[in-house]
């Protein structure tokens, strides 16, 4: 992916001109709060402690039985048992199939779902119980980029309305003087222009409208962005655009991410960690390189093994990992090992004994990538993705990040 922030020609057709082209953006001088946040993000980088931390989420839909007399016979077990961290500055990638939980985890994150059990720590203080005012607090720092940028967005209100509207939620947040000035400077800042703010959402395209829905969330300067798969319904042309942006303002505004997708070279070259889901569970967890080079649970190698690769003689050299069976219902998971039903090294220790996500025995003490934490029994390291010599020129960086590529 070429590093564009700007939308090309093909994002704007049919809205001409509705995207800048000749400012670029952050060049405003840091007002006071933007000071004041800064400090107080430099003191949490200082800690080293985890900006986020998720202990045990569970969530757990019930089905019931009954019209008048209404009981419950069981639950949906969307999200179960997950655990993660997030660090100022850091994006933490989640990918599954899809139903495997990781929107839900999304939704449980921004306070759109209780949890039925579990902790979300923000900085700290666990704010999965909170409500009025201090859940109000909380919510400003942790916002939200939905899926579908032709839903998420109200088409009965001007597109200055939408990103405006946090503000009426935290009016200290902008004097209401000064909330149209925010909204234009908002507007450029994800590119787009200013002078449209009296415009409908249905004068973008897609991808703007994307843009519009970052905007929105970056309008009260939070901490954490929960992007909920942000890009899969936009074009491809427009995914590494709208993907180039949200790095673009992560550097600038110092954000965290936890990035949702189901699409891994994506996740790859946005992600610093990735978290793998199944089931409502976290099968594997580790670095970027650790994932995609190094993988150890079948599902991860599977999950990696169906990404379609455009160079002809890698796709010879791979090995192809085809699953059987469907998918189990989250109703009635599987005992033990979730995956075990689709997994080829099933044994009978996987129906009796669930794994925990931990690094496998066979390698531990060891310092290299393949030890990191994976749930499954038997987990062993399997190259699945094939590169060519040329592939991925700029990793020797530093950045912790790919490049993008689809070979995985």
């Amino acid at each position: 992916m070429e590093p564009d922030e700007r939308p090309g020609p093909g994002e704007g057709e049919g809205n001409t001109g509705a995207t800048r082209d000749d400012q670029t953006p952050g060049n405003q001088p840091p007002s006071t709060e933007d000071l004041l946040t800064r400090s107080r993000l430099e003191s949490t980088r200082a800690a080293g402690e985890p900006i986020l931390e998720v202990h045990h989420l569970v969530k757990h839909f019930p089905l019931t039985q009954g019209i008048v007399f209404r009981r419950q016979v069981g639950a949906v077990k969307a999200v179960d048992g997950v655990s993660f961290d997030l660090h100022q500055g850091e994006t933490l990638g989640i990918v599954g199939e899809s139903g495997c939980g990781k929107s839900t985890v999304a939704r449980m994150l921004v306070h759109l779902e209780r949890p039925t059990g579990g902790e979300i720590r923000y900085k700290g203080e666990d704010v999965s119980r909170l409500s009025g005012r201090a859940l109000k607090a909380v919510r400003r720092n942790i916002q939200m980029v939905f899926q579908d940028p032709y839903t998420s967005l109200n088409p009965r209100m001007t597109v200055g309305d939408i990103i405006g509207e946090p503000y009426e939620i935290h009016p200290e947040v902008a004097p209401k003087g000064s909330r149209r000035k925010r909204v234009q400077e908002l507007l450029d800042v994800v590119g787009l222009n200013p002078e449209y703010i009296n415009r409908y959402p249905h004068q973008f395209s897609g991808g703007q409208r994307q843009r519009i829905g970052i905007a929105r969330g970056l309008a009260l300067r939070p901490e954490i962005i929960v992007a909920d798969e942000p890009v899969s319904a936009l074009d491809v042309s427009v995914q590494a655009q709208v993907v180039n942006l949200l790095e673009h303002l992560q550097d600038q505004f110092d954000l965290s991410y936890v990035f949702i997708a189901h699409d891994l070279s994506i996740v790859r070259h946005i992600s610093d960690r990735v978290a793998v889901m199944y089931l409502g569970k976290i099968v594997e967890t580790g670095t970027d390189e650790e994932i995609y080079q190094h993988p150890t649970h079948p599902y991860t190698q599977a999950l990696l093994s169906a990404v379609p690769v455009p160079d002809p003689g890698a796709r010879e050299r791979r090995e192809r990992i085809i699953l059987t069976g469907d998918v189990p219902s989250p109703a009635n998971p599987p005992s033990g090992c979730h995956f075990r039903t689709r997994c080829w090294k099933a044994q009978d220790r996987c129906a009796l004994e669930e794994p925990l996500l931990a690094v496998p025995a066979v390698f531990r003490g060891l310092d290299g990538p393949e030890a990191h934490p994976s749930a499954c029994h038997f987990a062993e390291e399997k190259q699945i993705v094939v590169q060519a010599e040329e592939e991925r020129p700029g990793d020797d960086t530093g950045d912790g990040r790919g490049t993008g590529s689809a070979e995985s």
